[in-house]
């Protein structure tokens, strides 16, 4: 990736919705040639969505946590593709340590969260840590130094 790569990364990050004409003006490129190079960096994998931000408390989502799953085997967590499909799953990583993976889940009432709990306990040990706030939700990626 170039530099031109990245300053349409930097553009589209900033504002997904912005037509190729603008996007165009903003790095100074042909509409013709932004289009193909966007169409690239779809095609290579590095550009894999567009997607708006959603505020989780405004979208009725007030118990935001994060949860350890302690499970190995058949049973495992991240054997079961219909937990992706969860509606208050939002992320699932498969970590290192004592712990398999690590959800981030969004529910609408400390009731909703406690039947997500019982929901995972069929798959192992589960240790959740609320999160109190978000000083960083998202960032932009850049180039590294």
């Amino acid at each position: 990736m170039d530099d031109m790569d990245w300053a349409l990364l930097r553009e589209l990050q900033a504002d997904a919705r912005l037509s190729f004409s603008e996007l165009s003006r903003r790095v100074h490129l042909s509409p013709p040639a932004v289009a193909e190079r966007v169409r690239r960096l779809e095609e290579a994998g590095v550009v894999t969505g567009y997607h708006a931000h959603i505020d989780l408390d405004k979208a009725g989502r007030t118990v935001v946590a994060l949860i350890r799953m302690s499970c190995y085997g058949p049973d495992c967590i991240l054997r079961d593709q219909s937990v992706a499909q969860w509606p208050e799953v939002l992320e699932i990583h498969r970590i290192t340590g004592d712990a398999c993976s690590m959800l981030k889940v969004a529910a609408s009432s400390i009731d909703a969260f406690e039947q997500v709990i019982d929901r995972l306990s069929r798959h192992g040990q589960p240790s959740s840590t609320m999160v109190l706030s978000t000083p960083l939700d998202w960032q932009p990626i850049t180039p590294l130094p």
